[in-house]
C-alpha cells in the first residue's frame, strides 16, 4: 500500500487540467495587464484630480491642501494594488512556461505566485472590512453620544 504522501507526490496533470491551467493563464494575463493600465491612468489622474480640487473655490475654506491630499491617497491607492496585479501577471507568465517546459519548480513557482495574489486580497479584504467595523462603531457611538 502507498504512503499517502507518495500519492500526492505523484499527482499528475492531465491534458484537459492542462487546458484549463492554460486558458487560466491566458485570463489572468489580459486582466493583470487591463489592471497595469488602470493603474496608470489612476496615477496619471491622480495629479489631474490634485490640481482640479486645488482650483476649486470652496476649497479655500477648508484648512488643509486637499487637493495634494487627494493625489497622496490616489497614489497610495495604487502602490496599493499594484502588488495583487503584479502576483497574477507573474501567475500568468510562469504558468504559461510551465505547462511549455514541463518543469515542475517553475510550476510550484507559479502556483506560489497565485497563492501570494489571493493571501494579499485576503489580507486586504480583511483591514477593509475591520476599518468599515470601526468607522460603523465610531459612528454609532457618536449618534447615541448626541442622544
Amino acid at each position: 500500500m502507498q504512503d499517502v504522501l507518495t500519492e500526492l507526490e505523484q499527482l499528475k496533470i492531465t491534458a484537459s487540467a492542462k487546458g484549463f491551467l492554460k486558458e487560466i493563464a491566458s485570463w489572468c494575463k489580459f486582466l493583470s495587464i487591463l489592471g497595469f493600465i488602470g493603474l496608470g491612468l489612476l496615477l496619471l489622474g491622480s495629479f489631474f484630480i490634485g490640481v482640479l480640487y486645488n482650483s476649486l473655490p470652496l476649497v479655500a475654506a477648508v484648512p488643509f491642501n486637499l487637493g495634494t491630499m487627494m493625489t497622496i491617497f490616489y497614489v497610495v491607492v495604487v502602490l496599493i494594488y499594484i502588488f495583487p496585479i503584479y502576483y497574477l501577471y507573474q501567475f500568468s507568465v510562469k504558468m504559461k512556461k510551465a505547462l511549455l517546459s514541463k518543469d515542475d519548480e517553475v510550476l510550484a513557482s507559479a502556483f506560489e505566485m497565485l497563492k501570494s495574489h489571493y493571501k494579499f486580497i485576503g489580507v486586504f479584504t480583511i483591514i477593509t472590512v475591520s476599518v468599515y467595523l470601526l468607522v460603523a462603531i465610531s459612528a454609532l457611538m457618536g449618534v447615541l453620544g448626541a442622544v
